[in-house]
């Protein structure tokens, strides 16, 4: 039997939801006295997590619907009205389902409000929206994507006139103008051609064309042989035109997998970091003899690596790994100390170390490019030369305050094309760097936790975690834990780092998922073959997986 109170709740949004499919939905989950469907609908409200809005496509503030992106839209109109910013909101989206009615309905609330509007026609990539904000000095921009989630799922991330995602207390202030918003259904909606909404102009896409150019750090042509994949995204046609522009050849596309489709039926994740997500294009560059394969997630924000290996077969880079050489190449090819390069509390310490010998800055943030692309702001007399997080994100200089995964393409190309012109390879300059500082291996461990419930889980198995720390982890004695929800060293968050000699763990849940994540690291010294150190680091590595999945599983 549904709850009275609960009932009224759903009642009241239906009959100010205007959206016909959400109100049929809700009818359904009445009618069927569905106590537990209702639950996930309004219990756990979305609220602003590391990339802001995202959840299932589904009715009540619980989901990415109609009536939840209209509620976002008039209250960032109000707050940016508040702040006394001028300019317009750019809209764009990506081709997953909803975000269409998503990105139109945003710019017709704002339209309303009297604020220009910049909406993007068709699908764009993450990056695109990124660096439109700045190039269009906009007082703000909305990018209606749910990156690499599953297709049931949608998501809305905000970006600042600065160009970088929303942090707090803009997160905050935005969702106090969302409680304030009494009815969704008397919210005005100015029509689609209304003089203030216009589109995105044209020379946006070729200014970051050339910002992608300037990414690389020589002008020589590369002729690599690169297999590439979307992955059912919309990052394939502005990929192969960013190459063209930088003077690499053009690559391989998987045809599975080249044109947006919002089901991504190739794939049971659209997100490169699952097992099997890579398959079609290790296929390809198999096929084709390719030297390198590489894939962006949907948005195209993030980047996977794969190489070849001498024996045969692929090696997939992890993000940890791809950073790395992206910083050497880049810190190698470059000169002053005003440098910058930054990552995050769950990416790999070797970055610090690079920096160390470059004689470079050196940040950590906590997890999120919002927190990435403010380490620079908030530091105007450094240039920034990469920041990057272990989930395959990466930013490279300062045209686009975001990951960016199709610039980041371009200078991976380059690198390893430089290597192979050097004499070398992907594999040696890992070896080298692990000679110079040590073997810095790096895994992740993560458990789902659905339903109404999932997030008081989650929250209860950190704080298990604080109140009680095991003695050792995979047989390595843990001899520090640093609670960041103190917020002593960086802005609080419900994160735990565990620090023992050569390990690292640190548990945090998602801010993207309904998923607890622990990364964890593992550093041998190199005394002789680095193929011994490695065996002794993955050794290590699986014990203390194991241990943390015994105790937080």
């Amino acid at each position: 039997m549904i709850d009275p109170t609960l009932r009224s709740r759903v009642e009241a949004w239906r009959d100010d939801d205007p959206d016909p499919t959400s109100v049929a939905a809700l009818d359904a989950l009445l009618d069927a006295g569905d106590v537990g469907g209702l639950r996930q609908c309004f219990e756990v409200p979305l609220t602003f997590g590391t990339a802001g809005l995202r959840g299932p496509l589904r009715p009540g503030p619980g989901g990415m619907n109609r009536s939840v992106v209209r509620r976002t839209a008039a209250a960032i109109a109000r707050w940016l009205d508040q702040s006394d910013l001028d300019g317009p909101v750019v809209v764009g989206r990506d081709a997953r389902h909803g975000s269409a009615d998503f990105a139109d309905d945003t710019a017709r609330v704002i339209a309303a409000t009297g604020r220009p509007v910049v909406l993007c026609a068709d699908p764009i990539p993450t990056p695109l929206l990124a660096f439109a904000v700045l190039d269009l000095g906009a007082a703000a921009g909305v990018m209606v994507t749910a990156s690499h989630n599953p297709a049931t799922d949608n998501g809305y991330k905000v970006y600042a006139a600065h160009g970088a995602q929303i942090a707090p207390p803009m997160d905050t202030e935005i969702a106090t103008e969302i409680a304030g918003i009494d009815s969704v259904s008397s919210l005005p909606l100015a029509p689609l051609d209304d003089r203030l909404i216009t589109p995105l102009p044209d020379g946006v896409r070729a200014g970051y064309l050339t910002s992608v150019a300037a990414a690389r750090t020589s002008a020589s042509a590369v002729d690599l042989r690169v297999a590439y994949t979307p992955m059912h995204g919309v990052g394939g046609r502005l990929l192969a035109e960013a190459f063209a522009v930088a003077g690499l050849a053009p690559p391989e596309i998987v045809a599975a997998q080249a044109e947006p489709d919002p089901e991504f039926p190739t794939v049971r994740f659209p997100n490169p970091e699952e097992p099997g997500a890579m398959d079609l294009v290790l296929a390809l560059a198999e096929e084709t003899d390719a030297d390198l394969a590489i894939a962006n997630d949907p948005d195209a924000d993030r980047l996977a690596v794969a190489v070849p290996c001498v024996s045969g077969g692929w090696r997939t880079l992890t993000g940890d790994e791809v950073g790395a050489l992206l910083a050497d190449h880049l810190l190698r090819a470059g000169s002053g100390s005003d440098r910058l390069v930054a990552t995050t509390v769950v990416s790999s310490s070797l970055l610090s170390r690079i920096a160390e010998t470059h004689g470079v800055a050196f940040v950590e943030t906590l997890t999120g490019f919002k927190w990435l692309a403010h380490a620079a702001r908030e530091r105007p007399g450094l240039r920034l030369a990469l920041a990057y997080e272990e989930a395959l994100g990466y930013c490279i200089g300062d045209a686009v305050h975001d990951k960016d995964g199709i610039s980041a393409a371009v200078v991976v190309v380059e690198m390893v094309g430089a290597l192979r012109d050097a004499g070398s390879s992907v594999a040696e300059r890992l070896d080298d760097l692990a000679r110079a500082h040590g073997l810095h291996l790096t895994a992740q461990w993560s458990n789902r936790f659905d339903g109404s419930t999932g997030v008081a889980t989650m929250t209860a198995r950190v704080d298990g975690l604080r109140a009680s720390p095991p003695a050792t982890l995979g047989g390595l004695r843990i001899e520090s834990i640093d609670d960041l929800r103190t917020g002593e060293r960086l802005p609080p968050t419900d994160a735990v780092v565990l620090r023992g000699n050569g390990l690292r763990v640190t548990v945090r849940p998602s801010g993207t998922e309904p998923k607890l994540k622990a990364y964890v690291e593992v550093v041998a010294p190199v005394t002789g073959r680095v193929a011994a150190a490695r065996g002794l680091a993955e050794s290590r590595l699986a014990d203390v997986l194991a241990d943390v999945a015994a105790l937080l599983g």
